[in-house]
C-alpha cells in the first residue's frame, strides 16, 4: 500500500512539474533548416537552351531502346536502328505523317528531325 502511494505521489509530482503548455513556452521561430539562396546541386545544368529543339552534346545514358522510345513518343513510327556518335547523340531515320526524316536524340531526351 505504501509503495502504491509513493508511486502515485511521484507521478503527481512529475505531472505538476510539466505543467500546461502556454503560448510563451512555444518559442520556435521559422524553419529548422535555413533555406539556401543558391542551388545546392551544381552538377545539374539548369540553364535554358537557346533553342529547345537544338541537340546538346553530352554523355548519354540512354540505351538504344530508350532513345527509340523517345522518338516514338514524339509521334514517329518505323524507327530504324540507331547509332550513337562521339557527342552521345543517338541518330537514325523514322517516319512521321508519311514522310521519312533523319531523327536524333540527345542526352536530355530532346528529339530533333531534319
Amino acid at each position: 500500500m505504501i509503495k502504491t502511494m509513493i508511486g502515485v505521489a511521484a507521478i503527481a509530482t512529475l505531472l505538476a512539474a510539466c505543467g500546461q503548455k502556454t503560448a510563451e513556452a512555444d518559442n520556435t521561430n521559422g524553419p529548422v533548416v535555413a533555406a539556401s539562396e543558391s542551388p545546392r546541386n551544381e552538377a545539374v545544368d539548369t540553364t535554358p537552351t537557346q533553342d529547345a529543339a537544338a541537340l546538346t552534346p553530352g554523355a548519354n545514358s540512354f540505351t538504344e531502346a530508350q532513345a527509340k522510345g523517345a522518338i516514338e513518343a514524339s509521334g514517329y513510327t518505323g524507327v530504324s536502328a540507331l547509332t550513337q556518335d562521339a557527342n552521345g547523340v543517338w541518330s537514325g531515320t523514322a517516319t512521321k505523317d508519311g514522310a521519312e526524316a533523319k531523327v536524333a536524340v540527345d542526352y536530355k531526351g530532346v528529339v530533333s528531325a531534319s
